[in-house]
């Protein structure tokens, strides 16, 4: 009889850290991705986790496509991109038993910045296309002093630099003697500090450290990113494996509500337009 109990008492203890672990499961989320999303994502997670104390969120930058790739590991629960995933992502992920899921958290624009000394204010398309394939070297190219160029981008894993590869160099290659940065924050520094520099970040990441120039007479702001004015403007995304469940969809839930729309704002992002 007192085995009986002591086994019973056994499996009762077991029940509970089983259910313990479950509950402490669902109790955290974890998101990895794109550094463009970062700066949203941070403060929206502390906003949450302020509100919610049992709540732990562990988030991590490193940029759209490791972000994927966790996602399509299954290391992750949601995956910041500033990207749309790509027909091959999709295709890996559903062969490991993943359905990405996308949910669109914000508007950007991407932005080409100079030096605050730098008199150019304004580039066109076609102007930065040259630039970043190595064929204008000189700023008195484009109406700036008589310095070379030092051509700053973003790496391959990016997919700030996708959009850039695909809305500005249109397919061609960026000049082997270009710079390759991390982070949007990497491409601040180097820039901010470098006179002969250009670079481009998310509209979030200028600042009075450096100037934004203006596309095609275009100045990125909310309303022309939003109108689609502006040349160089995309979507920021979160992805998940399915219809998130839990704390995960909770997150979501907040990131696309008043609150987190308020916090994309605040950061210097677009927010969504609203539903009519």
């Amino acid at each position: 009889m007192k085995k009986l109990v002591r086994l019973l008492i056994a499996a009762v203890t077991c029940a509970s850290v089983i259910g313990a672990s479950v509950a402490l499961a669902e109790q955290s989320v974890i998101i990895k991705g794109s550094t463009t999303v970062l700066p949203i994502v941070q403060a929206a997670t502390e906003a949450y986790m302020k509100a919610h104390p049992g709540v732990n969120i562990s988030l991590s930058g490193g940029g759209s496509g490791d972000g994927i790739k966790a996602l399509i590991d299954k290391t992750t629960d949601i995956a910041d991109s500033s990207r749309s995933m790509k027909p091959e992502e999709i295709e890996l992920a559903k062969s490991k038993g993943v359905e990405p899921m996308e949910h669109k958290i914000a508007i950007d624009a991407i932005v080409p910045v100079v030096n605050k000394d730098n008199p150019v204010k304004d580039l066109s398309n076609e102007q930065l296309n040259l630039i970043y394939q190595g064929k204008i070297t000189n700023w008195k190219e484009v109406g700036g002093k008589d310095l070379q160029i030092v051509v700053i981008s973003r790496d391959t894993s990016s997919g700030t630099y996708e959009t850039w590869e695909q809305k500005i160099l249109k397919g061609a290659k960026v000049t082997p003697k270009a710079q390759l940065q991390a982070s949007n924050g990497a491409i601040v520094q180097v820039v901010s500090k470098n006179r002969y520099a250009i670079g481009y970040v998310g509209l979030g990441y200028v600042n009075k450290s450096l100037k934004g120039l203006k596309v095609n007479g275009i100045q990125a702001s909310s309303a022309t990113a939003l109108s689609g004015e502006y040349p160089i403007a995309r979507p920021l995304f979160m992805y998940t494996n399915g219809e998130p469940k839990g704390e995960t969809a909770n997150f979501l839930k907040f990131m696309k509500g008043a609150q987190g729309q308020k916090i994309v704002k605040e950061e210097g992002f677009v927010p969504l337009p609203h539903k009519k």
